[in-house]
C-alpha cells in the first residue's frame, strides 16, 4: 500500500476532513474534528491509528510492523509500517477500526448526523 491509496482510502469515509495542523510534513485525518490517523510526508511508508489497548499490545506482539505510535499515547495509538510484510487487508482493517473507535466516542447526534448522510 503506499501513501496515495491509504489517502483515498481515509478520505473515502463518512464525514472525513484531512488537513495539517502539526506542519506541512503530517498529514491527518479526521472524523468530526477527532484524528484517527496521522502520517509523515516525509516518511511516507507508515502511519499511526488508534486502537483498542488490548488489541494493540496482541498486533505488536504478532507483527514487527507494528510498534507503539511515536509521539502518541502508546496505550491507545499503533504505527503500522507499510513495507509490504502485512497483508493490505490488515492494514485496512486497522484504519476501519480507528475510525470506528473514534465514531463510538462522538456524542449520540453527531453519530446520528454522520449516519444520516
Amino acid at each position: 500500500m503506499n501513501i496515495e491509496t491509504l489517502r483515498n482510502y481515509c478520505i473515502a469515509k463518512s464525514c472525513v476532513s484531512e488537513s495539517f495542523p502539526f506542519g506541512e510534513d503530517t498529514l491527518v485525518f479526521k472524523l468530526s474534528d477527532k484524528i484517527f490517523l496521522l502520517t509523515s510526508l516525509a516518511k511516507p511508508n507508515s502511519f499511526n491509528v488508534k486502537c483498542d489497548p488490548e488489541i494493540a499490545v496482541t498486533l505488536r506482539e504478532e507483527h514487527p510492523e507494528i510498534i507503539p505510535a511515536y509521539h502518541m499515547n502508546k496505550r491507545h495509538w499503533n504505527t503500522i509500517y507499510m513495507d509490504g510484510n502485512l497483508s493490505v487487508t490488515l492494514i485496512l482493517q486497522q484504519i476501519d477500526q480507528s475510525y470506528d473507535l473514534v465514531f463510538k466516542s462522538l456524542s449520540k447526534i453527531k453519530q446520528q448526523e454522520i449516519i444520516a448522510l
